[in-house]
């Protein structure tokens, strides 16, 4: 996905998943690199870091 794709589907997916679980986030846009950790310090979820085009984010509340 592109951004801002990325960022929304992870926003609308977030809630899907128990606190304590991860969501992967695939996006092949390089402005992922930054958009996930900043919406995670921004909502307040731990970006866990990336692996090639999958990042990892753990749902804190």
């Amino acid at each position: 996905m592109r951004c801002p794709l990325p960022i929304i589907e992870l926003a609308r997916h977030i809630v899907d998943v128990e606190v304590g679980a991860t969501v992967t986030v695939l996006a092949d846009d390089p402005a992922a690199a930054s958009d996930v950790p900043a919406w995670c310090r921004m909502r307040s979820h731990e970006y866990l870091g990336a692996d090639d085009d999958a990042y990892t984010v753990r749902r804190l509340h």
